[in-house]
């Protein structure tokens, strides 16, 4: 018995113990752990500190010849406001004072700014091009860079453990380069310290850094932003949906246990729902923001550089949005107004998909710029097609440098910015485009003629290369190809490396305008006017669920034509294009699109009036023709010409093939001309996606593509559909 008092009493007392010692650690004053030596905090701006204490405690923060004192919330929680301090490039120390004392030393005043995105904003000063002769250049003192480490959470977190580091020889080369050359810049023009805080993650989409407050006020993004409120835990979506998960799950338990001592056979519980799911992950929306982000806010900075897009890349004008969504997040939990937020526009790189993926994503990045106080760096001059990491983080660092000099520190003779686009004039038989912020007269980097201008016109068969001639601030284009241009482009293409630039070098970035005429200007008569877009489909999305780009259904009610116009690129091929209309074949619009077993489509027969207008010497063009056959049908198929089709093989498969087997299996989307022996098109087993059958005109093996599993080998691979609404 004196052994299990005693046993107890030591129990008792080591609680006591602990009670005691976690009493202590409570009532310790402390900061965010980003708090600490080294640091720089932002020159006239109120120097905001916080942190957690005992409920009620008082703390004192004193720095720079300033002191304010404060109390801890009911939450421990306090934040103290000092007025605000012009640079100082004297070691100050930094003191909290309350039952313990806390003193951050050797803490600068200068410029902070927020450093995000991936990889090629972490890219390190030793990975970059003359990396080694950098870092033994690399001792700027005045500079202090802080690394946030990774980390991905599905709520906002309110601390994050980093260290500030004095850039010298020893440490620079760990340092985001983009964002220690533009410090480098800015530090030897301004002469004030400057403060980096690196907040990035490799291989990482815009949607994680982003706050839900940006989702919130963006039309475009309403899906993301419901399901991002669905998987937050504290919102009311997540509430509500929880709630209606928990109430399933006590259903089935206390059916469960009722059935568990009889012989009725007890069905699984319901699963944990998708949409609750965390979003813990690096690449869900919020999650990046949360971990990396969230903590930070609050800390006054100057503002942001931004270098991120590669894993949006094919995402076209949506990364705007999302773009938007991050930026006005950013600012207004920030509460600092439009603080200045300069990005990166990507470098060309040869990424696996269609030539124009880059320049559409470029005109998106652009696009940016219509939000207050932004602004880009173009860098087509300085790129590595073959790396997605271009090396020269230099001058990327001095272009960043450029723009904030310009608008925040009253640089205002530099060009900070490259050309952009202005105006387009249509003359007879040529186009001249005038470009803004010039800095005087255009040139080339090389002395020659500008490249990569393209132009169109209504009559000519796609875009043509141009000559393009220089005349101050503007170039003028022509090509005996192209008669009259009504369009252009320049720098079109996901490898282009124009050489047009301004007077002081800074590179002209994509850019086109004008009235683009469709495939459809083509056709006689002015007819291509009548049809009406509803459907459209990139075919690389090809695969057991069709979803299209584009779907207005909705939007007609009765048709007299229908009409399809597939665009095809590839090395092998070139650009192949072809439309054909016929006479409409049904009066419901789910069948006119791809033959799938849910849209209940499935015809072999004979089309009427049928037009073919193509540019490919594999498809005869033509009006009012009468042998044209379809074969929509999402069975399989074999070379059978049961039907007797004229001018069919039995051995081969092409326009007269037998339908046979499920109605979901092999799939054939063709369109013939029975008479000159042609697949105008075809698109066949479209569930295998990038094995899928696609072309245009006569396949090699097999007339109709079957088999050929060759949908990887186009670059480019677009199906819109058309009706003609009756008149």
């Amino acid at each position: 018995m004196t052994f299990r008092i005693s046993l107890v009493s030591t129990f008792l007392i080591t609680i006591a113990a602990l009670t005691s010692l976690a009493g202590t650690v409570c009532a310790d004053v402390r900061l965010p752990a980003f708090f600490n030596d080294h640091m720089v905090v932002q020159q006239q701006l109120p120097v905001k500190v916080w942190g957690w204490a005992e409920p009620a405690e008082g703390i004192t923060v004193a720095f720079g010849g300033n002191q304010q004192t404060t109390k801890a919330d009911t939450n421990g929680r306090w934040s103290i406001e000092l007025p605000a301090m012009p640079a100082n490039k004297t070691p100050q120390t930094m003191t909290i004072s309350a039952t313990n004392t806390i003193e951050i030393k050797d803490v600068l005043v200068g410029e902070v700014w927020l450093c995000s995105g991936q990889s090629n904003m972490e890219w390190q000063v030793r990975r970059c091009a003359n990396a080694e002769a950098e870092i033994a250049a690399g001792n700027h003192p005045l500079i202090r860079h802080i690394k946030i480490p990774r980390r991905a959470s599905a709520k906002p977190q309110i601390d994050i453990q980093a260290d500030w580091q004095v850039c010298s020889t020893e440490t620079v080369a760990e340092f985001s380069a983009t964002a220690y050359f533009t410090a480098v810049n800015l530090q030897k023009e301004l002469d004030v310290p400057i403060g980096l805080i690196n907040s990035t993650w490799g291989g990482t989409r815009v949607e994680p850094w982003t706050a839900i407050a940006g989702f919130a006020k963006v039309d475009e993004l309403k899906g993301l932003y419901q399901s991002t409120l669905n998987r937050t835990p504290g919102t009311a979506n997540y509430q509500k949906l929880m709630d209606a998960h928990i109430a399933k799950t006590e259903k089935w338990l206390a059916e469960a246990k009722t059935n568990r001592q009889s012989d009725k056979v007890i069905n699984p519980g319901p699963q944990f729902p998708a949409q609750l799911r965390p979003l813990a992950g690096r690449r869900e929306a919020t999650a990046l923001y949360n971990g990396m982000i969230h903590p930070l806010v609050g800390l006054p900075i100057r503002g942001a550089l931004w270098y991120q897009g590669e894993a949006n890349h094919n995402e076209g004008m949506l990364y705007y949005h999302k773009k938007r969504a991050l930026i006005n997040g950013w600012r207004e939990l920030w509460g600092q107004g439009d603080f200045h937020f300069y990005f990166v526009q990507i470098a060309p790189f040869n990424y696996g998909s269609k030539p124009e993926v880059l320049a559409e994503f470029w005109e998106a990045q652009a696009e940016t710029l219509k939000v207050p106080n932004t602004g880009m760096v173009i860098t087509n001059d300085i790129t590595t097609t073959n790396n997605i990491h271009p090396p020269n983080k230099q001058d990327i660092g001095h272009r960043l440098a450029l723009m904030a000099l310009k608008d925040i520190y009253g640089k205002d003779d530099l060009v900070a910015r490259s050309p952009e686009f202005e105006s387009l004039k249509v003359l007879p038989g040529q186009l001249k485009v005038t470009f803004k912020s010039t800095g005087g007269e255009l040139k080339t980097r090389d002395g020659k003629a500008p490249t990569l201008f393209e132009i169109v016109g209504v009559k000519s068969n796609g875009f043509q290369p141009a000559t393009a001639t220089i005349d101050g601030n503007s170039v003028t284009l022509q090509s005996d190809l192209v008669k009259s241009p009504v369009a252009f482009r320049f720098a079109w293409n996901k490898v282009a490396e124009p050489n047009l630039v301004g007077a002081t070098g800074l590179p002209v970035g994509a850019t086109r305008a004008g009235d683009v005429p469709t495939f459809l200007d083509l056709l006689p008569d002015g007819t291509g006017k009548e049809y009406q877009l509803v459907y459209e489909l990139d075919l690389s999305k090809l695969g057991r669920e069709i979803k299209y780009d584009v779907n207005r259904m909705a939007q007609f009610s009765s048709f007299d034509r229908i009409g399809y116009l597939v665009e095809l690129e590839s090395k092998e091929h070139g650009d192949q294009k072809v439309f054909v209309s016929m006479a409409a074949f049904t009066d419901d619009l789910k069948k006119i699109g791809i033959p799938t077993p849910e849209s209940g489509a499935s015809f072999q027969q004979a089309l009427k009036s049928m037009e073919v207008l193509g540019n490919s010497a594999g498809v005869t063009s033509g009006s009012k023709i009468e042998t044209g056959y379809i074969e929509f049908w999402p069975n399989n198929y074999d070379p059978d010409n049961q039907k007797g089709v004229a001018g069919a093989s039995n051995e081969v498969y092409d326009f007269g093939d037998k339908r046979y087997g499920p109605a979901n299996g092999y799939g054939s989307m063709q369109i013939h001309n029975t008479a000159t022996g042609e697949t105008i098109f075809a698109i066949n087993h479209w569930k295998q996606g990038e094995k899928a059958d696609i072309g245009i005109g006569n396949g090699k093996q097999h007339k109709d593509w079957t088999f050929s599993g060759n949908a990887a080998n186009y670059e480019s691979k677009n199906l819109k559909i058309f009706v003609r609404p009756k008149k």
